[in-house]
């Protein structure tokens, strides 16, 4: 259980630091002219909605992991931990073809203030955090209990951290090259599903 946790937690905190889902709310933010506290609450609303959709779809593999172990034996020593790997390798495969989620800026600007900030929470509910959902899956194999606190641990790193990461960069305390960290984030979340795989595989 300690694996899936740390797991969970690790891809939370990389997932809350990648910019491919506040940053397009700042710059959207600056280019309308949000004061910090509507750029904020605008980024909580957004990234509430995409916590829902996550820990929705998440819900659900959890439901379908706990009824694979009901059934079936193998699925919780080996694979659960083969599906967190090859989801890993996914990921890191994603990365090479540089295929992540955008906000079209382009196309929700000279809008109205409600109509961008629908066309945000759209898009974040469709755009939900597949990394983690492997781990719900696994989860559903240890209880409700497991599944509940991955989904309150997600949910509070990815909101805080979108919160924290939009307020420094707005006021421009902070100034980095996040292309080149959003494109090599999928690395390290490939690398973090591969190793809890491999821990899993041989502590269960």
């Amino acid at each position: 259980m300690i694996q899936i946790l740390t797991g969970s937690i690790l891809i939370s905190l990389l997932h809350a630091v990648i910019p491919n889902h506040w940053l397009p709310v700042l710059a959207i933010g600056r280019k309308e002219g949000w004061s910090l506290a509507e750029t904020t609450r605008i980024t909580f609303i957004s990234g509430l909605s995409h916590v829902i959709s996550t820990v929705l779809i998440g819900v659900l593999l959890g439901l379908i992991g706990e009824e694979l172990a009901d059934h079936l034996d193998s699925f919780t020593h080996v694979i659960a931990p083969a599906i967190l790997i090859l989801l890993g390798f996914y990921f890191i495969r994603q990365h090479y073809r540089h295929h992540h989620f955008h906000v079209e800026k382009e196309k929700i600007e000279k809008k109205t203030k409600r109509s961008i900030i629908t066309a945000l929470v759209i898009a974040m509910f469709l755009s939900p955090c597949m990394e983690i959902e492997a781990y719900f899956l696994l989860a559903g194999t240890k209880g409700w209990q497991v599944m509940a606190l991955i989904a309150i641990l997600y949910s509070v790193i990815t909101i805080a951290g979108m919160l924290i990461w939009v307020r420094i960069v707005y006021n421009g305390l902070l100034k980095l090259n996040w292309h080149k960290w959003e494109h090599n984030a999928g690395i390290i979340t490939g690398l973090t599903l591969i190793i809890t795989g491999i821990i899993t595989f041989f502590i269960q």
